[in-house]
């Protein structure tokens, strides 16, 4: 899979979601994902929203996916400081 193909998926299962996944080897990814969605909810919640929306591809096509799992909010108090 390509992380375009990854972008796409999850932003079909959270639409509002702002979405950025990249790879260095086409195996193992990393997502960066940002929708008013995480709001008040634990990272685990979080995470398995996101696995919701790519299925069985986890652990198969997709061998190793990192999540950064941010509120519009959280994300912009990242990059002020």
């Amino acid at each position: 899979m390509s992380p375009a193909e990854i972008e796409h998926l999850i932003m079909q299962g959270l639409p509002a979601a702002e979405v950025r996944v990249s790879s260095a080897d086409g195996a193992h990814f990393e997502a960066l994902i940002i929708t008013d969605l995480f709001a008040g909810k634990r990272p685990l919640a979080r995470h398995q929203l996101v696995y919701a929306t790519l299925g069985e591809r986890i652990g198969r096509e997709i061998h190793a996916l990192s999540l950064r799992t941010l509120t519009p909010d959280e994300w912009q108090r990242q990059t002020a400081a």
